[in-house]
């Protein structure tokens, strides 16, 4: 009885742990939803901020916000191109591995200019565009550069994926269409020489009086075959003779 009520309390106690443990995990990834959620739609205000201001802002903070717009948008598309590319090939993780470190880079030039709209003094800002600018494009070409390169890969296994597959469907088209086909028939035999007048058979058929080929010289018969047993044609029957009681 003591063992049975162990085994309960035990049995207890692990559901009860298996209970928080599903409880914590359920918390957890609600948690990052949440985060995850508030991320995207902080980053989609500052996108849509940074865009007002390129367009509707004139002068040092249009640059600025300008700058920092294409620096975000050209990241972010490299890293999503990267990250759905690594799924079905691995050898892109190096390239990721690249791009985080270029995103280092960039979440550093992206705070400067941040900082930089805040700043009072617009001579200097001004002053500092150039080298803004010439570090925006060498990050944005990298970014560009491995990009356009995990696309152009993922194009050419789809091409040779395509055509692999184009032979393989020629090779079942043409399986397909090889039916047994039926031997032709035998040819007719040439017909027969036509015999010789000094031939046996020949002489013979004179001095019976018979034409080989059926022509006038063939015996008339005595009595005249009946029309009503004649056929005209293949699907017509033959007329049953008249008989007698």
């Amino acid at each position: 009885m003591e063992a049975v009520i162990l085994i309960l309390g035990l049995l207890v106690v692990a559901f009860m742990a298996l209970g928080v443990y599903a409880t914590v995990k359920v918390v957890g990834a609600a948690k990052r939803g949440v985060d995850r959620t508030i991320t995207q739609a902080r980053r989609t205000v500052e996108d849509t901020t940074l865009r007002a201001k390129s367009y509707g802002q004139l002068g040092v903070g249009g640059e600025l916000a300008q700058l920092r717009l294409s620096l975000r948008t050209s990241m972010r598309a490299t890293q999503e191109a990267l990250q759905s590319g690594a799924v079905e090939d691995a050898s892109l993780s190096e390239s990721l591995g690249l791009f985080q470190r270029l995103g280092v880079h960039g979440r550093e030039l992206d705070e400067d200019l941040k900082r930089l709209e805040r700043e009072p003094d617009k001579a200097t800002v001004t002053s500092m565009l150039p080298d803004l600018k010439k570090r925006t494009e060498r990050i944005t070409r990298a970014a560009e550069s491995l990009r356009w390169a995990a696309r152009d890969r993922a194009r050419q296994f789809a091409d040779d994926d395509l055509a692999a597959l184009n032979v393989q469907i020629d090779v079942e088209a043409g399986a397909l269409r090889h039916w047994t086909t039926e031997e032709p028939a035998a040819e007719p035999r040439a017909a027969a020489a036509p015999e010789s007048p000094d031939s046996p058979v020949a002489r013979g058929q004179e001095r019976s009086g018979t034409d080989p080929a059926g022509g006038e010289g063939a015996p008339q018969a005595i009595t005249a075959p009946d029309p009503r047993l004649r056929t005209g044609y293949p699907w017509q029957k033959a007329a049953r003779p008249e008989t007698t009681n």
